[in-house]
């Protein structure tokens, strides 16, 4: 089973005028560890006006940032939003694409709609929108990191010109590419469209079999007709994590910090009622904390031997990824990398025995089916280089708007966009240049 991290950026009240600079700081630093520990994948969210649940606005500058500090560990958006209201598509592929060259071919591309009004209604989304816009900009940032020229779209939601979207990423087609997964209905979606299941709710390993075996099944049969130009045919959830020798002393480090991520997500997209810039989430779950009893992913908060006994249980049953939550609520920076450091001396051998060959395994047994699912996917046509059109620089336009010859009033240096500061070839060169090609 694959290990990956999760981050937030999660930071309660009250901030200190250093709060978030130390708050992204010691995330590097985590990240930093995790890779030279040996775990898979870190993920990263993105979230708008979440305050103390997640200050995560500009996941692909962060991710930039750990693409410089790490080496091996795989990179994820976990998510990118997609509706272009948050996200114009092609910035997207723009944005993954120069990632997965920094990084060298390190990215995972996790997508998702967003479940809180206080973002979509910010961002002028509605809800009952969401979906649709999800599969129209997840398709076409596809397209456009695999299609050279892209050919254009007019859509429901977002249109755009023939463009050669560049740079192209370094993982062909693109890097793999995950849907958020909060229930039964969605994750099948996942598969419907041939996408990793990110499965964000937490879950017991039982539970955890019955979808992941309805989500291999239609990845396997005719309903899976690739979103993007290949398939990623992975199942992952969550867990929270702290591991001490002492059980106790586990539960006291990493209870209430994953407590308080779920009771913030609750509080967002759920049951709360919010004032931004005025209401206290901390002080709100403080008050109510010890009235959640059952905590459902909280087996990983424990010794060593409990938490692997806990995990291989979702191994057992055939769980792609584990993705743990550490950096929730007033959890200690110390507390966190410690955790790290014990779970991969004491937890994480025993998880990767026989993770080569699992993987050789199931790549075998899916080739087929993915074939299959590929050859389904309708394709977008690609442009003969005649058809392309051709597009005028601004300076062209203004001279036809304006009825000015700015060649002949300028010479060399003229730039009716900039006020003739930039050297330039004359006019006369640029014609001969163009029959070129």
């Amino acid at each position: 089973m694959k290990l990956g991290v999760f981050y937030e950026h999660q930071l309660p009240q009250p901030w200190g005028e250093d709060g978030e600079l130390r708050l992204f700081d010691e995330a590097l630093e985590q990240v930093e560890l995790a890779d030279r520990l040996g775990f898979d994948h870190m993920w990263e969210v993105e979230h708008h006006f979440l305050e103390e649940y997640s200050h995560s606005s500009a996941p692909e500058v962060f991710l930039g940032a750990v693409s410089q500090r790490t080496r091996n560990i795989r990179i994820g958006h976990g998510i990118c939003l997609s509706p272009p209201a948050y996200n114009h598509p092609a910035r997207v592929a723009e944005r993954l694409a120069t990632l997965d060259l920094l990084s060298r071919g390190r990215v995972e591309w996790g997508t998702g709609e967003s479940g809180s009004l206080i973002e979509m209604h910010g961002f002028g989304i509605e809800p009952e929108q969401k979906t649709a816009m999800w599969r129209e900009a997840v398709e076409q940032t596809a397209n456009m990191m695999t299609m050279r020229p892209y050919p254009g779209h007019e859509g429901q939601f977002f249109s755009m010109p023939v463009r050669n979207v560049v740079p192209k990423p370094l993982q062909k087609p693109h890097p793999p590419i995950w849907m958020a997964c909060s229930r039964r209905e969605s994750i099948l979606r996942a598969a419907r469209n041939g996408v990793g299941a990110l499965v964000f709710g937490f879950v017991e390993a039982s539970q955890a079999k019955l979808w992941r075996d309805e989500y291999y099944a239609i990845i396997k049969s005719d309903e899976c007709v690739p979103i993007g130009h290949s398939v990623n045919a992975n199942f992952a959830t969550l867990n929270g994590m702290m591991v001490h020798q002492n059980h106790g002393e586990a539960i006291r480090r990493g209870l209430d910090g994953f407590r308080f991520f779920g009771f913030s997500i609750a509080h967002y997209a759920v049951y709360g009622e919010h004032r931004p810039g005025v209401t206290n989430l901390w002080n709100r779950f403080q008050a109510v904390k010890d009235e959640m009893r059952e905590t459902p992913g909280s087996g990983s908060i424990g010794t060593p031997a409990s938490v692997r006994e806990h995990l291989k249980s979702y191994a057992d049953v055939g769980v792609d990824q584990m993705i743990f939550i550490q950096q929730s609520g007033m959890n200690r920076h110390d507390h966190i990398c410690e955790a790290m450091e014990l779970f991969a001396s004491e937890v994480m051998p025993a998880l990767k025995e026989g993770e080569d060959e699992r993987l050789r395994r199931k790549d075998e047994e899916l080739a087929p089916f993915i074939e299959k699912a590929l050859a389904r996917k309708p394709k977008l046509a690609a442009l003969r280089a005649e058809d392309v059109p051709n597009v005028e620089s601004i300076g062209i336009v203004i001279e036809r708007r304006t009825g000015k010859d700015y060649a002949s009033a300028g010479g060399t240096y003229a730039d009716p966009t900039r006020g003739g500061a930039i050297p330039m070839a004359s006019r006369e060169t640029f014609a001969r240049a163009a029959k070129v090609g």
